[in-house]
């Protein structure tokens, strides 16, 4: 997953394929967008890392994080090589929900404060 934020306005988008010009890049607010790496170590006391078990077919996936109206997680993504599942998410709902279970795919949760997150299934 590539993804790149504004550092002004907060504008988030996902890359499906960069620009590889030098000195080209994508821009927002007259400036380029940064890419945001994931982190995979949970440092935060909050936890952000996207947590799963299997039942079945299906994967209940959680992030153990608080879902406050200034802090949240605002979204839970599963992705494998050629498919992606995003959960839009909201403060006051939980940061739970249900996947297919996908052998080898990828789990990422976005915080609005603390960036992106990922586990490998």
């Amino acid at each position: 997953m590539i993804l790149k934020k504004c550092n002004k306005c907060g504008a988030l988008i996902k890359v499906l394929q960069d620009c590889e010009c030098k000195d080209c890049g994508i821009k927002c607010c007259e400036e380029n967008m940064s890419l945001v790496k994931s982190n995979s170590t949970d440092a935060a006391f909050e936890k952000h890392i996207p947590t799963f078990e299997i039942i079945g077919d299906k994967m209940k996936v959680i992030v153990n994080h608080v879902m406050d109206e200034d802090h949240y997680i605002e979204w839970i993504s599963l992705e494998s090589d050629d498919t992606e599942i995003m959960v839009k998410l909201a403060p006051g709902q939980s940061a739970e929900v249900t996947f297919p279970y996908m052998k080898d795919a990828t789990l990422y949760a976005y915080c609005n404060k603390h960036g992106l997150w990922e586990n490998k299934i």
